[in-house]
């Protein structure tokens, strides 16, 4: 014969208690330990061989350490299980540093026979950096040719044609430069040169992003680049420079646009059907 007074279990119901909340333990919350009263707020917490703990610490800066146990605090007056935080998974990027749609699992396109020629191989690191995953899926191979002038010999050799059309981004490509009058002998309708007004591919970073006033003025006769270091106050090592405003392009948003419309255009020419 059961008593009304008792469960199945034999526990009185006014002894018995409700699951308290679980509540996700955040840095500076403030709550008291039910068992001493110590109030404080959370410095940190961490996962220990006994279980779970975190630390409070009070207005006279005193800290101490308390288990995690349910039922184990009061948070704004009542009682309270202190949890971990969940970690969320991080989400795949939706966009490469490009633009681009992202194909999160997308396999590398067997290569082109089609090809991209950039001056040196600084713009070949910041075209890979802005552009690497897109040229990938599109299997078009980047290559630098170190200077522009055996660039007409370099075309011949190349034979472009309509399955094979060639794309080359120059710098300081201005009416009346080198640059420029070596373009002019390369045509045909498989051959597109484009260029950019920058005297080195250093200039279409925007300085902003590396973190300068703007791009110093270096007189003619000095080699740029060494230039730019000592007006900027570098030490003279282009190599560390270089790695230095490579490193603070993330995406497309730190180039100059006129970069970005030339570099495109060379990818949808010799990706065009």
């Amino acid at each position: 014969m059961r008593s009304r007074s008792y469960g199945p279990d034999l526990t009185p119901p006014w002894k018995k208690q409700k699951p308290a909340p679980e509540v996700p333990v955040e840095a500076d919350m403030v709550v008291e330990e039910v068992a001493t009263g110590f109030c404080g707020a959370v410095v940190r917490w961490e996962k220990t061989a006994e279980g779970p703990t975190v630390t409070l610490e009070d207005r006279f800066l005193k800290q101490r350490v308390f288990p995690m146990v349910p039922r184990g605090f009061l948070l704004e007056g009542r009682v309270v299980t202190l949890v971990r935080p969940t970690v969320a998974a991080p989400r795949p990027p939706t966009r490469t540093a490009s633009g681009s749609v992202a194909v999160p699992g997308a396999r590398a396109r067997v290569a082109r026979a089609g090809r991209i020629y950039v001056e040196g191989r600084h713009d070949a690191e910041l075209v890979e950096r802005v552009w690497g995953d897109d040229l990938r899926i599109e299997g078009v191979v980047v290559e630098y040719l170190e200077g522009v002038d055996d660039l007409p010999a370099i075309v011949e050799s190349f034979s472009p044609g309509p399955d094979a059309r060639l794309g080359v981004l120059v710098d300081h490509l201005v009416p009346g430069s080198k640059e420029s009058r070596i373009a002019t002998e390369i045509t045909g309708d498989d051959v597109l040169v484009v260029g950019h007004p920058y005297i080195d591919v250093w200039e279409a970073v925007k300085p902003s992003s590396v973190g300068i006033p703007a791009w110093p003025s270096v007189p003619r006769g000095q080699d740029w680049k060494t230039g730019v270091c000592r007006a900027l106050g570098w030490p003279d090592n282009t190599g560390a420079a270089w790695q230095r405003i490579l490193g603070s392009v993330r995406s497309y948003k730190d180039l100059e646009p006129v970069l970005l419309g030339r570099v495109e255009k060379l990818i949808d020419f010799v990706t065009a059907p």
